[in-house]
């Protein structure tokens, strides 16, 4: 046989850790339908599996010819060309070199052997409508309308957090005429065409006829990052995809990030002051600075005047299922924080204050006046659930993670996934926000700010006479001025200094390594370096040069690393 009439499908199994690309020669009845991105099945280790093909050409002369297999079958229609390559692209961003994660994100749930007819308008196709790069939008604000703006360009691609809202907007577009595709049970009608293209965060590989415009909505949600290695973020790939597209990417937030922030630069779009004000909720700040934490419950006489109304229903919120720990000084009531990175400090086994953050330790002396004496703050859900039911004197529910289904009660208390949960509230309590303020981690009040604009989403606007109550020792904290003046921008500046002045994305680029051989890895790659607690920091100026660095670091003997880029904790 002729090596050059041969040609040649470069595949990607679809075996979880096997992280490798195989050649298979194309035979002639399958060569019409075999293109980029076929998804095909081939003989591996005496075994027939699924994989994908990410290349097509005449022999390299890395495989002798006596040892290539022809593909077994073609099954279905696949990722295009150039969502394999943004995925290539992906992969060496997160610095993970696995492609097959993000080809399963990309790829129809069950196999697609042809494409139905396009459904898209016509009429959307020929218009140039302006966006800026980020909009923001206050929690009551209907996302919708931002979304119908977007179409007027055309085709569109949506990615929202949850998966069930995203489900909600695509028939609310349908009543409005527009048709839509869900990804990815619907991604055979994606990729005929039409008008808008939705779903969570694996929508953002979806295949979008046309593509003319891509939105990210509520862009600060954690839930838009990837947990499993690689750990890709829906916001910076929609924003690669863009950008490889030659589209706009529209990030719209009630809080916008740090990162779509420094990354939109003057391009971004705020609603007037009234409209930004009424849009959020009225917010009530409980200041603790004058109480003795050790000998107060988290009950205060104002959340107990809202427990005790019973037409209202209250959602409290304690993000701990089991025992926190916060310490204050009996002395003067300061909260022991860490002098170096201000974050709340534990004490250890030996008695020493150590900051989870950053790992420094100090003796137990407050920061303060100089005291010894220290109290532990400790109270947990299941604890706080009896003090609020004698309070309340009607039954009290408990959320968690682990909690299947909402408790049919008016008072609820739980960690945040009560408010993902819950779908109306006329009270969201915080119970003690300053565990989410003090986290030791460098997003922290980035991430308490998006469970204040969930909860605001749960109470509505001002105008509904919606109320946040937030229990705390730190009234004065940029993240609390910026709810209560219905100003996101108090919070932004503050965020923005701060980051660029301790070099933290996204004015360089961070990674998180776990595992046995974690410090050995680190010490290896020749980047900056720094330990928290069983995880050490990697830090880098850019994104590429974090990559570069962890890819060409050849992984210790018997190691299990866990490499987390631009880790969301």
């Amino acid at each position: 046989m002729d090596p050059s009439s041969l040609l040649v499908a470069r595949v990607v199994p679809d075996v979880t850790g096997l992280d490798k690309q195989f050649d298979y020669i194309v035979p002639d009845p399958l060569r019409d339908r075999v293109t980029i991105g076929a998804m095909v099945r081939v003989p591996l280790h005496g075994r027939r599996i699924g994989g994908w093909v990410v290349a097509l050409g005449p022999p390299d002369g890395s495989v002798s010819l006596a040892r290539l297999v022809p593909l077994a079958k073609w099954s279905g229609i696949g990722p295009s060309i150039d969502i394999i390559d943004l995925g290539r692209w992906a992969a060496h961003r997160w610095a993970a070199g696995r492609l097959r994660p993000l080809l399963v994100a990309a790829s129809p749930p069950a196999m697609v052997g042809s494409l139905p007819a396009t459904t898209a308008r016509r009429d959307l196709v020929e218009q140039e409508v302006s966006l800026p790069r980020v909009i923001r939008l206050p929690p009551a604000a209907d996302q919708l309308a931002v979304i119908v703006e977007a179409l007027g360009r055309g085709p569109a691609l949506v990615i929202h957090p949850s998966v069930d809202e995203a489900r909600r907007l695509a028939a609310r577009l349908r009543e409005a005429g527009y048709t839509s595709a869900v990804h990815p049970e619907q991604w055979a009608r994606a990729s005929g065409g039409v008008d808008v293209v939705i779903g969570g965060r694996s929508a953002v590989w979806s295949a979008c006829a046309a593509l003319r415009t891509i939105v990210v909505l509520d862009e600060h949600d954690e839930s838009l990052q990837e947990e499993r290695s690689p750990t890709w973020h829906a916001r910076d790939v929609a924003i690669e995809r863009a950008r490889r597209a030659g589209v706009p990417c529209v990030l719209v937030s009630p809080c916008p990030s740090a990162t779509a922030l420094h990354w939109a630069g003057s391009s971004l779009r705020r609603p007037s002051v009234s409209e930004e004000r009424e849009g959020w909720p009225i917010l009530e700040v409980v200041d603790r600075t004058k109480e003795e934490p050790w000998k107060r419950s988290l009950l205060t006489s104002p959340l107990i005047q809202h427990l005790r109304q019973s037409s209202q229903r209250v959602i409290c919120v304690h993000n701990t299922k089991g025992r926190a720990r916060l310490l204050a000084c009996r002395t003067c009531n300061a909260l022991q924080r860490c002098e170096r990175c201000e974050a709340a400090v534990v004490q250890d086994d030996s008695g020493s204050l150590v900051c989870r953050r950053c790992d420094t330790v100090r003796p137990v002396v407050c920061q303060n006046c100089g005291s010894g004496a220290l109290a532990l703050i400790r109270p947990g859900v299941s604890r706080l659930r009896e003090e609020i039911e004698a309070a309340a004197g009607r039954p009290v529910g408990v959320v968690t993670g682990d909690t299947d289904s909402l408790p049919d009660c008016d008072v609820l208390i739980g960690t945040e996934a009560v408010l993902h949960r819950a779908r109306h509230a006329d009270v969201v309590a915080f119970l003690d926000l300053d565990a989410e303020l003090l986290a030791p981690r460098y997003r922290a009040g980035e991430q308490a700010m998006a469970l204040l604009a969930r909860a605001a989403r749960l109470v509505g606007g001002r105008a509904g006479g919606g109320r946040l109550l937030v229990q705390t020792f730190l009234p004065r904290h940029e993240v609390l001025q910026a709810v209560l003046h219905a100003d996101p921008s108090r919070a932004a500046k503050v965020e923005l200094n701060r980051r660029e002045l301790l070099g933290l994305p996204p004015f360089a680029a961070l990674a998180a390594v776990s595992g046995a051989a974690a410090e050995e890895f680190a010490a290896a790659t020749g980047l900056e370096a720094s330990s928290a607690g069983a995880v050490v920091l990697l830090r880098a100026p850019t994104w590429d040069e974090l990559a570069e660095a962890i890819s060409r670091t050849p992984r210790p003997k018997s190691s299990r690393l866990r490499i987390e880029v631009d880790p969301a904790r």
